[in-house]
C-alpha cells in the first residue's frame, strides 16, 4: 500500500473506532453512574478499574509478542469480537443478577484481555500505513476523535441510563464494536514477515527481552517510560475519583457528573485539534513534560477549590481534559517515531503494563485513601507529584535529547 494514501486509508479506520470509542464511553460512563450511585463506594469503584485494567497490564507484554508476530487487522478484529462477546455476557449477568459483583468484575477482567491485543495493535498499525512526519497528526487526530467521544459518551450515557436498565444500555458497545470490526475490511494493512521459529516459550521471552530492549537501550525512551510509570501510579486513583469528588465535595449529582465528563472531553477536542490541525514546531519531549506540568496544576488546584467553587472546578477540568491529550498524543508519537515498526506491538503492550501496574497499588489503597484524607486532599498531594514529575523530566539531559536520535 502506498503511505501518500494513507489519509483515505486511515479514515475507514478511524470511521469505526469513532463509533467503537463513542459506545464505550457512552457504556462505560453508565456503569460508573450505576456503580456510583448504586454502591456509592470508593472501594467498589477501585476494584472495578482494577478489574478492568490488571489483566491487561500483566498479559500485555506477552500479547506483544503476539502481536508483533501475527496480522494485525486479524487481531483487532477478534480483540473486538472477544470484547463484544464479553459485554453480551455482562448483559445477562446484570438481567438476572445486578448485585452479583464478583461476576462483573471477571466480565470485565475478561475485557481487559481482550484490551490487551486491540489497544497495542491499534497503535502499532500507524507507522505502517502513515509517513514518519504525519504520525503527531495522526495521534492528534486519534485524540480529536476519542475526545468527541468524551464529549458526546457521557451525554449519551445519562441519558440511557435515565430511560433504560444498565444491562440494556450495554448492547450499545456490542453494536460499536460489530462496526468497528466491519470498518476494517475496507482497509488493508500490511503484515510484517517475521522469524519461523514457533512461538514456544523460550522464543516468547527471547522476542519479549528484544522489546523491552528496544526500550532500555535507549535511555532517554527508557527514562520517559519511568517518569510516565510515577505520573500514572497518581493519576489513575484520582481518575477514577472525579465523580466522588464531584458528588461529595462539590454536591453534584447525575447532571454534575455528565458536565465533568463532558467538559474533560471537551479539552481533549482541543488539544487534539491543535495537533491535528496545525503545524506544531515545539518538540514533543518539551509538550509532554509540560503537560505533566499542567495536568498536575489542574489536579492540585481542583481539591483545593472550596466546595462552591464548581464552575471553576468545570474550567479546572477542561484544562486538563487539554494537557491529557496533548501528552497522550506525542508521548505516542514519540514510541512510533522511537522504535521500528516490528517491535512496536511489544513496546506499546509494554508500555500500557509498565504504566498500568504500579498504578494497582494506588487503586487498592483508594478506598483508605478517599476514608483517611479525603477526595479532595488526594487531589491536591497526586497534583504536586504530577507537576514534580514534569519539572524534573525537564533537568533530565538523556529525556532532552531524545528526539535528536532513533532506536
Amino acid at each position: 500500500m502506498e503511505k501518500n494514501n494513507w489519509f483515505r486509508t486511515y479514515s475507514y479506520i478511524w470511521i469505526g473506532q469513532f463509533i467503537s470509542l463513542l459506545s464505550s464511553s457512552a457504556v462505560n460512563f453508565s456503569i460508573m453512574i450505576w456503580l456510583s450511585l448504586t454502591h456509592k463506594s470508593a472501594e467498589v469503584l477501585a476494584f472495578a478499574a482494577i478489574a478492568g485494567l490488571l489483566p491487561q497490564a500483566i498479559i500485555g507484554p506477552f500479547a506483544g509478542v503476539f502481536i508483533d508476530r501475527w496480522n494485525r487487522m486479524k487481531v483487532m478484529i477478534f480483540a473486538d469480537g472477544f470484547i463484544a462477546l464479553c459485554t453480551l455476557g455482562m448483559t445477562f449477568v446484570l438481567k438476572s443478577d445486578g448485585t452479583n459483583m464478583f461476576l462483573i468484575y471477571l466480565l470485565m477482567a475478561c475485557r481487559s484481555i481482550g484490551s490487551a491485543f486491540h489497544t497495542p495493535a491499534m497503535q502499532a498499525i500507524a507507522p505502517l500505513l502513515v509517513p514518519e512526519d504525519k504520525l503527531l497528526r495522526v495521534s492528534g487526530i486519534n485524540q480529536m476523535l476519542q475526545s468527541v467521544s468524551s464529549i458526546a459518551g457521557p451525554a449519551l450515557g445519562t441519558l440511557a441510563i435515565t430511560y433504560f436498565p444498565i444491562a440494556r444500555v450495554l448492547y450499545l458497545d456490542v453494536v460499536g464494536a460489530v462496526v468497528a470490526i466491519a470498518s476494517l475490511f475496507f482497509v488493508t494493512i500490511p503484515h510484517l514477515p517475521t522469524s519461523g521459529n514457533k512461538p514456544s516459550i523460550p522464543v516468547v521471552l527471547k522476542e519479549l527481552k528484544e522489546g523491552m530492549n528496544a526500550i532500555y537501550q535507549n535511555k532517554g525512551l527508557g527514562m520517559l517510560f519511568l517518569y510516565a510509570m510515577v505520573a500514572t501510579f497518581c493519576i489513575m486513583p484520582v481518575a477514577i475519583m472525579f465523580s466522588l469528588l464531584t458528588i461529595g465535595h462539590y454536591g453534584g449529582g447525575k447532571w454534575e457528573m455528565s458536565v465533568i465528563e463532558i467538559i474533560w472531553g471537551v479539552g481533549m477536542l482541543v488539544g487534539g485539534s491543535f495537533l491535528g490541525l496545525a503545524k506544531v514546531s515545539v518538540s514533543k519531549v518539551v509538550l509532554v513534560n509540560s503537560m505533566h506540568i499542567a495536568l498536575g496544576v489542574t489536579f492540585a488546584i481542583s481539591g483545593w477549590f472550596p466546595s462552591s467553587w464548581f464552575i471553576p472546578f468545570v474550567i479546572m477540568t477542561g484544562i486538563g481534559g487539554v494537557s491529557m491529550s496533548i501528552f497522550s498524543a506525542s508521548f505516542m508519537a514519540i514510541i512510533q517515531e522511537q522504535v521500528s515498526a516490528e517491535m512496536l506491538g511489544r513496546v506499546f503492550s509494554l508500555y500500557f503494563s509498565i504504566a498500568i501496574l504500579p498504578s494497582m497499588i494506588g487503586l487498592l489503597f483508594t478506598g483508605f485513601i478517599a476514608d483517611a484524607i479525603g477526595v479532595a486532599t488526594a487531589f491536591i498531594i497526586a497534583g504536586f507529584i504530577v507537576v514534580l514529575v514534569g519539572l524534573l523530566s525537564f533537568f533530565n539531559g538523556s529525556v532532552m535529547a531524545l528526539e535528536r536520535k532513533k532506536a
